[in-house]
């Protein structure tokens, strides 16, 4: 049964009569690449539509190029919700849902690394490529020990800084790391993940009527199947429907 929707958080998920929906352009896996900012395609804009739906409010999206800009947005209430991972540094000032998808996150090494496991990769003179405030980089920032990170802003430019500075790794999630692999001849994935990063649904911290009606939603999207129709109609390889909570 569809989680049912009351007055209080109505109002909190949309309080000028719209629901403003961040959408980070950067993550391919759940924005469709190169959907028009305001009109995105993918898994995360078919589930936002569906939210405003069961809500009983229109939906409006506002788009951007990177995930600490939508984090902001989020903390900031500049939008009502924002797709976007669920790390423990944005759950101090973001309220999120439980994870609708795993994504898993490894690194990428040139050609000729020597470099051969995932442990290798945080030693002293280890250069790692990144978006900058994604949500494996705030991974990364508490986890290693050794290893420099290099911040880009946003996956395409972590992945164009990763070539231009031949630096050792470029961490990023799997499915898009398989993709610069194909572009680069000689470099190798490494086996196994890093971490997988918990898609979520987030609010902000105060609105907690509208956080708890997305972790409802997220469960019924999950429990009942949407979840995986949209990872297949959309084709994205290499993710994980997240577990019941």
């Amino acid at each position: 049964m569809q989680p049912q929707i009351s007055p209080d958080a109505r109002a909190e998920l949309a309080p000028g009569g719209k629901l403003r929906v961040g959408i980070n352009h950067s993550n391919f896996l759940i924005v469709t690449p190169g959907s028009p900012f305001g009109a995105p395609k993918g898994i995360a804009p078919e589930l936002a539509l569906e939210l405003g739906k069961r809500a009983g409010v229109p939906v409006q999206f506002l788009s951007f190029d990177a995930a600490g800009k939508l984090a902001d947005a989020v903390k900031n209430a500049q939008v009502d919700v924002g797709f976007l991972g669920n790390e423990p540094q944005r759950a101090d000032v973001i309220a999120f849902s439980p994870a609708y998808l795993e994504l898993p996150v490894t690194y990428l090494v040139p050609a000729g690394s020597p470099i051969a496991k995932l442990e290798e990769v945080d030693r002293e003179g280890v250069r790692v490529a990144v978006s900058a405030r994604s949500a494996y980089d705030l991974y990364l920032t508490r986890n290693l020990k050794h290893a420099q990170l290099v911040r880009a802003e946003g996956i395409p430019a972590s992945a164009k800084l990763f070539v231009a500075d031949k630096l050792e790794a470029l961490a990023g999630l799997k499915p898009g790391l398989m993709e610069e692999a194909r572009k680069l001849p000689g470099s190798r994935l490494l086996d196994g993940q890093v971490t997988a990063v918990q898609q979520s649904i987030g609010a902000p911290k105060n609105r907690q009527a509208a956080a708890a009606y997305l972790r409802g939603f997220v469960e019924d999207v999950k429990r009942s199947g949407m979840v995986r129709r949209l990872v297949e109609s959309h084709g994205v390889k290499g993710v994980n429907v997240a577990p019941p909570a």
